[in-house]
């Protein structure tokens, strides 16, 4: 990498990934389920990803090629053939549209009752771009950071970018944040998300920034921005036109007596043995801002506990704080990239018992589901049935976090709603009575009662 001359970010969409050399080394079948899959899923990657992580030797096994780029197997089937034909040989736009929504819906595009119970409303009108799920935290999405520098196959929030405008969370300015955030005084966290906050530039970053360090909003704590620019563009930090601005409202934030949380997306240790990508590390840390890391389990990618050991230790000696380690959520190609709670935990307790103490801050394998976010705290075996340890890190009902709870053990269940209560009991301790709530018929939804979810959400009313 030539610091003398800084390298322009180039980005890749599926019609304009033929102009990159590597377009050549992928065989037919493959540029085949960059056309068809990305009509359905987006597909957008840089030149860094292409040059840097992506081991084209190893393609399609390599992780990084299998976190950028569409595989075929992430459709089903029959939606693969049937969009095939569509595409390449009938090109009928209308039905290609028809059918791609029809798959897109399939996909669960927003799990965890984000758009049912997660947006506030005030006058009875849902607030644009604003999520609180949990009593002391708040998600904004800024409209200018509804992009990345390249997206993951498995991304969560992959409706955000396909056009489903419908299904997209996106705000254009801070008046109804900061208003909201002043009735809220028990909100000491805001997450600035996306897509990616960090493919604005630093002027328009800090007009989003600035606008929490009024006085009024004196109770916000912590501003954390999520972003894997750290992992995908890290010259963002380091040799972008503006990475020095960006540094010095780093700095800014944290003067006015914020903690800056820089939440950095990391999903394979690849992704921070480039020299440019630990610069961004210590040029990071260095404005008094911390990094925190986190990232899914995914099946095909991240599946070696010793490729997490490397990423949390290498982390921790750059001065970064591992944080979680996600279960892959249930939307998008979840069949594709799930995998059995079972084998994570096994997964994470493998990885865990190879790092220090220092970073053992690491949280999981949890689950980001619809009550809150639970962990799988280890397998235990209770009046000789093997059962799963849970608990709640988080909750939309303060009462459940840290409170145990057990589950029958299952080599099968992929994700909170496949789980059967333990001891013979119904249901688990946190699922009440229906409370009225229309429940789409794919996708299953554990009840909260209505009392206990205003007193989480006092605020929302």
């Amino acid at each position: 990498m030539n610091d003398a001359a800084p390298p322009k970010f180039k980005p890749y969409t599926r019609q304009s990934i033929a102009q990159a050399h590597q377009w050549q080394f992928m065989s037919p079948e493959l540029r085949e389920a960059v056309e068809v899959v990305s009509r359905v899923l987006p597909f957008r990657t840089n030149a860094y990803v292409m040059d840097q992580l992506i081991d084209w030797s190893k393609i399609p096994d390599d992780p990084i090629y299998r976190l950028v780029f569409p595989h075929r197997d992430m459709l089903q089937p029959h939606e693969y053939a049937q969009l095939r034909e569509l595409v390449l040989f009938k090109k009928d736009e209308a039905a290609i549209d028809k059918l791609v929504r029809t798959i897109r819906m399939r996909m669960n595009p927003h799990p965890a009752g984000q758009m049912t119970h997660n947006v506030p409303r005030v006058n009875d009108a849902p607030l644009r771009g604003l999520q609180h799920k949990y009593k002391e935290t708040v998600l904004f999405f800024p409209s200018a950071g509804q992009s990345c520098h390249a997206y993951c196959t498995f991304c969560f929030r992959w409706p955000q970018f396909v056009g489903m405008d419908d299904l997209k969370f996106d705000a254009s300015e801070t008046t109804e944040l900061v208003a909201y955030l002043a009735t809220c005084p028990e909100v000491t966290d805001v997450l600035i998300t996306g897509g990616d906050p960090m493919i604005m530039n630093t002027r328009s970053l800090a007009v989003f920034l600035e606008s929490l360090l009024v006085p009024e909003l004196a109770h916000i704590q912590n501003i954390r921005i999520g972003t894997k620019a750290v992992a995908y563009w890290p010259q963002r930090f380091v040799t972008d036109r503006d990475a020095d601005d960006l540094m010095r409202l780093f700095e800014k934030v944290v003067a006015a007596g914020k903690n800056l949380a820089i939440m950095g997306h990391y999903s394979h240790a690849v992704e921070l043995r480039n020299g440019m990508a630990q610069k961004a590390v210590k040029r990071i840390v260095s404005t008094g801002a911390t990094l925190r890391m986190q990232g899914p389990l995914i099946r095909h990618i991240n599946e070696d506990p010793a490729g997490w050991a490397e990423l949390w230790t290498t982390g921790v000696r750059l001065g970064a704080i591992p944080y979680y380690m996600f279960v892959e959520r249930d939307t998008g190609p979840s069949e594709y990239f799930s995998l059995p709670l079972a084998r994570a935990h096994d997964i994470f307790q493998a990885a865990f018992q190879m790092v220090s103490g220092l970073s053992r801050t690491v949280r999981g394998p949890s689950m980001s589901a619809f009550p809150g976010k639970v962990v799988i705290d280890g397998v235990v075996t209770i009046n000789g049935e093997k059962l799963f340890a849970l608990q709640f890190l988080q909750a939309r009902n303060p009462d459940w976090v840290r409170k145990p709870f057990f589950a029958k053990y299952d080599d099968k269940a992929t994700w909170l709603d496949h789980l059967v209560p333990a001891f013979g009991k119904s249901k688990f301790f946190f699922e009440g009575a229906d409370d009225g709530i229309v429940q789409a018929r794919s996708a299953k939804v554990i009840p909260i009662r209505e009392a206990l979810r205003a007193d989480a959400g006092r605020c929302r009313q």
